[in-house]
C-alpha cells in the first residue's frame, strides 16, 4: 500500500475529495495495481485523520465509478478494480481483437461443445428448419485476470467444427476452415441480471446487473452463420457504438457487426 497522504485543512475542498484524488493519483501512477487490497476502514481512517464515515464517503464514489471493488466479510475489503474494457460495436472487431488493442489477453474457457435440435428462436435465426442440428458452443471470456463475459454461440452443423481448437477466435474458424467469414450482424443489447450458474461463472454475485447482446452474424453472402447470446459484466466492460449521418450515406439491408476475431 502506497504511503498515505497529509490532507490538507481550509483549502476548500473536502477531505473526501482529497482522498478520492489520493486513490486515482496511486493507481494512475503505478503505485496501487488491480488486485491490491486497501487497509481495513479503522487503520486507514487513522493514517489519515479522518472519521470513517468521511472515508467510507471516499470509498464509496470510487466504488461507484468502478475503481474499486468492496467485498464484505472477513476476508473482504476494498480492492483496485481491474480496468474497465472498452468495447466498440461500430467496427467488424470481436473479442479477440477488442482485448488485443486494450493490451490485455483475451482468454476463453469453453463449458460447452456439443451438437443440439435448435431451440425455435436459434433455428429461426439461422433459417434453419424447425429441430435441425446445430452445434452449441458456451465460453467464459477473461481479460487480464477475471472472466468478463459469458458467450454462448450456436452455429450450422458443420463438419468437424467441434473438434477445432475451440479456445481461440471462432470467427477465424468459420473463415479459414469453411469459408464463411462473418461480415455483417444484428445485434441487440439489453439489461439483465445474473442468474445462480451465470453468476458463478462470471465470478459475481447472483442478482448483479450484466448486459445482455444477442447477435446474429452473417457471412458475405448473407447466409447466417453464427447466432449468440453474450452476457458481458458492466463493470469491466464498456460498450460504445459510433454513429453519423452524411449525404449519400444509406442504411444497409442488414446493420453492420463485428468481424472475424470473436
Amino acid at each position: 500500500m502506497v504511503g498515505t497522504p497529509e490532507l490538507e485543512r481550509g483549502t476548500g475542498v473536502p477531505a473526501h475529495v482529497q482522498i478520492e484524488q489520493w486513490l486515482l493519483a496511486a493507481i494512475a501512477g503505478g503505485e496501487m495495481a488491480p488486485g491490491d487490497r486497501l487497509p481495513g476502514e479503522r487503520e486507514l481512517a487513522g493514517r489519515l485523520g479522518v472519521s470513517r464515515m468521511t472515508l467510507r464517503q471516499a470509498l464509496a464514489t470510487l466504488e461507484a465509478e468502478g475503481v474499486l471493488v468492496r467485498v464484505p466479510g472477513r476476508s473482504g475489503g476494498a480492492f483496485v478494480a481491474e480496468p474497465r474494457v472498452e468495447c466498440d460495436l461500430t467496427g467488424l472487431a470481436g473479442f479477440t481483437e477488442q482485448m488485443r488493442r486494450a493490451h490485455l489477453r483475451a482468454e476463453a474457457r469453453v463449458l460447452t461443445a456439443r451438437t443440439v435440435a435448435a431451440p425455435a428462436s436459434v433455428a429461426a435465426a439461422l433459417e434453419l428448419d424447425a429441430g435441425a442440428r446445430v452445434h452449441e458452443v458456451a465460453r467464459v471470456r477473461s481479460a487480464g485476470r477475471s472472466p468478463v463475459a459469458l458467450e454462448r454461440s450456436y452455429f450450422p452443423a458443420l463438419p468437424g467444427f467441434l473438434d477445432h481448437d475451440l479456445t481461440g477466435s471462432l470467427y477465424a474458424l468459420l473463415a479459414s476452415g469453411y469459408g464463411l467469414e462473418p461480415r455483417t450482424a444484428v445485434e441487440h443489447l439489453d439489461p439483465v441480471i445474473a442468474r445462480p450458474g451465470e453468476a458463478a461463472e462470471l465470478g459475481i454475485e447472483p442478482g448483479a446487473p450484466l448486459m445482455l447482446i444477442e447477435r446474429t452474424a452473417y457471412a458475405a453472402d448473407g447466409t447466417p452463420v453464427e447466432h449468440a447470446r453474450d452476457l458481458f459484466r458492466p463493470d469491466r466492460v464498456r460498450i460504445s457504438v459510433r454513429s453519423g449521418v452524411g449525404p449519400g450515406v444509406s442504411a444497409p439491408a442488414r446493420p453492420a457487426g463485428r468481424r472475424a476475431g470473436r
